[in-house]
């Protein structure tokens, strides 16, 4: 997510990549195409943010189903992430014209490791998410 944003915000970048796969358009033309082109970016952003956030949610409430679902959720990036850095270190992406710098790899490596992580950790037996019941202790005992 914090990549995607990123890249989002790199409005020369995307100014420049518009331009040359099109270089007929006019300067309006790929303003208002990055300008949309951003908006949707950030509003799937969003729609992904409050996704995985319900998700996480219903698990921590013992849903196994969200469980399962952060599991296939995470293991597609975990899959993608490792795709990218295979990628990366045999000279793949750069072959077919994908630059990738070194801040993304960082954050690729990262947030691969990151979801690696969480994924363990939501099969691990946990206290914080086992039911707690208190007893009141005003109830009077027969």
């Amino acid at each position: 997510m914090v990549r995607f944003i990123a890249q989002l915000f790199d409005r020369q970048g995307l100014v420049s990549e518009v331009r040359r796969q099109n270089p007929a358009m006019s300067q309006d033309q790929i303003d208002s195409g990055v300008n949309g082109g951003i908006l949707f970016g950030l509003l799937i952003a969003t729609v992904i943010l409050v996704a995985y956030t319900r998700l996480a949610n219903a698990m921590a409430k013992g849903r196994n189903w969200a469980r399962i679902a952060l599991t296939v959720l995470g293991a597609a990036s975990v899959a993608f992430g490792l795709f990218r850095l295979i990628a990366w270190g045999s000279g793949i992406a750069a072959a077919v014209g994908v630059a990738m710098s070194a801040v993304d790899l960082v954050v690729t490596a990262v947030t691969t490791a990151l979801d690696a992580t969480a994924i363990v950790l939501m099969y691990r037996a946990s206290a914080h998410f086992k039911r707690r019941v208190t007893v009141d202790s005003d109830f009077p005992r027969s």
